[in-house]
């Protein structure tokens, strides 16, 4: 049975025209090479190539094979490069940048993808700075990026609702609510415990802002877990309210966690994007990614 790695060396012979200079380009010693060559011609039952002072000359029969042979050898040799390049690929460790609030639902994502990630967290700003000096291969942000040296893509959409635990009593909340009774929504909410990620409150800021037309709640929050995440997991196992976004409060809600309380068509949603730096050769990393981010955040509450 012919051997493909005898085809691979008469290649490299017949395109160099010299055994050695063959040996270093395929890393084999002088010998194996000229071993190969005369199993292939034994195989074959002609003579492929005759000595000269300066390396070696190719027989017409080796004309005629190397047209036989040349484009197959090719596409063999592309698609087993393909193959080693995925293989590096898979093993290849990649750094993401993500912020702390939205990693327990996209990062997770990711992680069930790839087998090696370096995650940093940090807020859109020092991730673009991260990725444009190339310390980054990726970053996912809701703040848009434009820059000659970077790619951008929208990969969906995310918005603010409010959630509460399931021991919470809300009848009397959806009743105010559904008769547009506001000013009562409003006193109901405040009565409640609240949870936050950010003495900031950022969240319940922009939620009020849309929902009740008011720059500043006036409840103060309960408790301030710097982890949206946690904070979520947390309130799960207590009674109370917080604002978060609708990715992370998915699974909860559909756990029986956490009890949707107001999705507010009021409140806008906002654009998640996948930033990465152009020419960096992570194009099958960035399409994988995207793809994934897409299928995830397509899917609603």
């Amino acid at each position: 049975m012919v051997n493909l790695e005898w085809y691979r060396t008469f290649k490299s012979v017949y395109k160099n025209g010299n055994f050695s200079v063959a040996a270093k380009e395929l890393f084999m010693s002088q010998p194996a090479v000229s071993q190969q060559i005369s199993m292939l011609e034994a195989h074959v039952g002609y003579k492929l190539f005759n000595r000269k002072s300066k390396g070696v000359e190719a027989t017409e029969y080796a004309k005629l094979l190397n047209n036989l042979i040349i484009d197959a050898l090719d596409r063999l040799e592309n698609v087993e490069n393909g193959f080693r390049a995925k293989a590096q690929d898979s093993n290849r460790l990649m750094s993401v940048g993500v912020s702390k609030n939205l990693f327990d639902s996209l990062g997770s994502i990711l992680i069930s993808k790839f087998d090696f990630i370096d995650f940093s967290f940090a807020d859109d700003d020092a991730l673009f700075a991260l990725v444009d000096a190339k310390k980054l291969d990726f970053a996912i942000m809701t703040k848009r990026f434009d820059t000659f040296d970077t790619i951008q893509e929208i990969v969906g959409k995310i918005k603010l609702v409010m959630v509460a635990s399931m021991n919470l009593e809300a009848a009397e909340f959806r009743q105010k609510l559904k008769a547009d009774h506001f000013t009562e929504t409003e006193q109901w909410l405040n009565e409640q415990k609240w949870y936050c990620h950010d003495a900031r409150i950022s969240h319940i800021k922009i939620f009020w802002l849309h929902a009740f037309n008011k720059k500043r709640p006036s409840m103060v929050p309960n408790y301030i877990i710097p982890s949206e995440s946690e904070m979520l997991e947390i309130m799960s196992k207590n009674s109370g309210v917080a604002i978060t976004w609708n990715c992370n409060a998915r699974k909860y809600i559909k756990e029986n966690k956490l009890q949707l309380l107001w999705n507010s068509f009021h409140v806008p949603e906002e654009y998640v994007y996948l930033l990465t730096a152009k020419n960096n050769n992570l194009g099958s990393f960035f399409d994988t990614i995207t793809k994934e981010l897409k299928l995830f955040l397509g899917n609603r509450l």
